[in-house]
């Protein structure tokens, strides 16, 4: 049971490294402040967008890790 946690918990964790990577800067440094008012989180289509799904995927990628750290940890002390 220990070694099927340790392999899923090494998948979540280089899953939310290539997702973050591949995530694009939210700013684009002091020209961000000003332009950055006409595109929202609650924008038409943002689950659907590339973007979007890398968000989501990260998110998914953390639970899975969050929940095999606490496994491992659990398995570890027995």
């Amino acid at each position: 049971m220990n070694t099927f946690f340790t392999v899923i918990h090494i998948i979540a964790s280089v899953g939310v490294i290539g997702s973050v990577l591949l995530q694009p800067s939210k700013s684009t440094g002091i020209a961000g402040i000003t332009a950055g008012g006409a595109e929202t989180f609650f924008g038409k289509n943002k689950g659907r967008s590339y973007e979007g799904k890398l968000v989501i995927s990260t998110i998914v990628f953390m639970i899975i890790f969050v929940i095999t750290t606490i496994a491992l940890t659990v398995l570890g002390n027995k």
